[in-house]
């Protein structure tokens, strides 16, 4: 027992000695507490053994001295240099001073060990770094922009007739947001060594070549020979050139071939304009006894585009047969001849003709006019206007210079004859006994209309309008012969009974007198040129039944017409005095002895 006691103390002894020369050691190398431990550097900066506060000093000092002194960054074979001012990249100096001095801190014997270590490993703080976030955004989207390059796949072209593979090309994008802390982090150092590399990501191509090799093989076969298309017994023959003009190759990702692109695109326009037909609607002629008829609707037809490119590239693709079939679809038109039909226009509702002339202007206004409210039809409840059929009348929609009314005087104006059509198109209606919405009197009274059915317009406060109370379809027609016009309203017969008189032409204020001065005649004689006509007025009274006998408008239209002048011309001319008819006399008497000489 007595050998195991005296080896347990010496080995006690001997843990003790160790234990108090690595208590010496660590005392040795505990240095000052007030000190960073040696080996410790701050951002690149070697800041081991300083106090806390002169370190501080001299990363702050660093930092300033470097806050515009760019680092340069490189990717893709370019060189951007950037500085810590222009981010706003700032690092927190007393913060890593702190950590740094928490790395060497303990008691005296730990601290030391702890200081050992550090003086013979080294060791590294990053200090707390920020920066504005806009800013370096902006840049970060900047680099992007001169970095970037999309990637390009793989696609097909043609050098002639010849189908070629034209491989594709990697491209590049910046990673942004690795990029972003190696940009802060390179920035924050205050040790400025080389170039900093940015990490850039590859972008690889998703269609090579050998993705393409069926399309190619396919498009071969397409521009290998010519394409028929047929439409009944119409054929084209596309050559191969055209077929290589409708081809739309692979690229941008695709694999496949097709019919499309600007060259089928004006292939197919021009063959529209070759097949299709627009459809016409159902519509009206008078027929047998000048009774309205239906005219059939005619279907149209409309080229289909997709399913004639379908069979073109379906024809192209097969070695025998190339032949394809034109598609097209039917195009119904909006009014069928059912349609028609059920509008109910079979006879006569109304019509009123007049007599009409002057001079060529105004007879191809009148022309112009009946021409644009022909062929109208008026649905059931709907109302007519004229202006709103004809539109502004005007030189530039083909009106010419007539005699026409104005602020009741006749003058020359664009449009003059309108009035012959609107006062027609009236009484037409007026016969009808359709309810009349809107009508305006002449200014001054016309003669040849019945007494105060005439019916003036004026774009666009004066208006006339009628309303279609039938229940069925009306159909205006007009008819312009060499001296007479002619409106007619076609539905279906209503047998409406009307009845109208006219008070007679009453008179209202005699014509003002208009006096012009006549140099040519003495003064104080008069000469009556016009005698004028006086204001006057008069009224049209209509009842209207419907063919069991119940009423249903009663009208008047109440019209006044104001006065033309009373034109007198008054002599300005002063008489001769002795002096001048003795001179008058003496001047004839030596004209008339001048032309008596022999």
């Amino acid at each position: 027992m007595r050998p195991i006691r005296v080896a347990a103390r010496w080995i006690l002894a001997g843990l003790a000695g160790v234990f108090v020369l690595a208590a010496l050691v660590g005392q040795v190398f505990a240095g000052s507490p007030s000190r960073l431990a040696e080996g410790v550097t701050i951002a690149g900066v070697d800041v081991g053994g300083l106090p806390a506060d002169e370190a501080l000093a001299r990363l702050e000092a660093r930092a300033v001295a470097l806050a515009h002194e760019p680092v340069a960054f490189t990717a893709a074979a370019q060189r951007f240099e950037i500085d810590a001012a222009t981010l706003g990249v700032r690092a927190d100096w007393a913060g890593a001073v702190e950590s740094a001095q928490r790395e060497g801190e303990g008691f005296g014997p730990v601290r030391g060990f702890k200081r050992l270590a550090t003086r013979f490993f080294g060791s590294q703080v990053a200090p707390p770094v920020t920066a504005y976030a806009g800013a370096l955004d902006y840049k970060l989207a900047e680099l992007a922009a001169a970095i970037d390059r999309d990637h390009v796949e793989a696609r097909l072209g043609l050098k002639g007739l010849r189908i070629v593979a034209v491989p594709g090309r990697s491209g590049r994008r910046l990673d942004e947001e690795a990029a972003g802390r190696t940009i802060v982090r390179s920035l924050a150092s205050l040790d400025r060594l080389g170039p900093v590399a940015l990490p850039v990501r590859l972008d690889p191509v998703e269609v090579t070549t050998a993705d393409l090799a069926p399309a190619a093989a396919q498009a071969r076969i397409a521009v290998s020979e010519p394409v028929r298309l047929a439409y009944g017994e119409t054929r084209w023959r596309l050559p191969r050139s055209r077929i290589a003009s409708l081809l739309s190759l692979p690229k941008d990702g695709a694999t496949r071939i097709a019919i499309a692109g600007p060259g089928a695109e004006t292939y197919f326009e021009r063959l529209r304009k070759t097949v299709e037909r627009d459809p016409v609607d159902a519509g009206f002629a008078l027929g047998k006894g000048n009774l309205p008829r239906v005219v059939p609707a005619k279907d149209g037809i409309i080229l289909d585009v997709p399913a004639t490119a379908k069979a073109l590239l379906a024809a192209a693709g097969a070695s025998t047969q190339r032949v394809a079939q034109l598609a097209v679809r039917p195009v119904a038109a909006e009014r069928t001849t059912a349609e028609a039909a059920a509008m109910g226009i079979t006879g006569v509702v109304g019509t009123y003709a007049t007599t009409y002339g002057g001079i060529p202007n105004r007879l191809y206004n009148v022309a112009l006019v009946a021409r644009l409210i022909d062929d109208k039809l008026i649905a059931p409840g709907d109302t007519f206007s004229f202006n709103g059929t004809t539109g502004e009348r005007n030189a530039s929609t083909g009106f010419r210079e007539a005699p026409v009314i104005i602020n009741g005087e006749l003058q020359t104006g664009i449009g003059g004859g309108v009035c012959q059509v609107s006062t027609t198109t009236f009484n037409a209606a007026y016969e009808a006994g359709l309810q009349i919405d809107e009508r305006w009197n002449h200014a001054l009274y016309i003669s040849h209309y019945p007494l105060a059915r005439d019916a003036t317009v004026n774009y666009p406060d004066q208006d006339l309008k009628f309303t279609n109370d039938t229940g069925k379809w009306l159909w205006l027609r007009t008819f312009v012969g060499s001296g007479s016009l002619t409106v007619t309203l076609y539905g279906s017969p209503q047998n409406r009974k009307v009845e109208s008189t006219s008070s007679p032409l009453s008179y209202a204020a005699a014509p003002k007198v208009k006096k012009i001065k006549d140099p040519t005649l003495p003064k104080g004689k008069k000469v009556v040129e016009s005698t004028g006509t006086p204001a006057r007025y008069t009224s049209a009274h209509r009842l209207v039944y419907d063919a069991d006998g119940k009423l249903l408008h009663d009208d008047v239209w109440r019209s006044s017409y104001v006065s033309e002048p009373k034109v007198v011309r008054v002599g300005t001319k002063k008489p001769q005095t002795d002096e001048e008819k003795l001179a008058a006399l003496l001047a004839a008497a030596a004209a008339a002895g001048a032309t008596t000489q022999p």
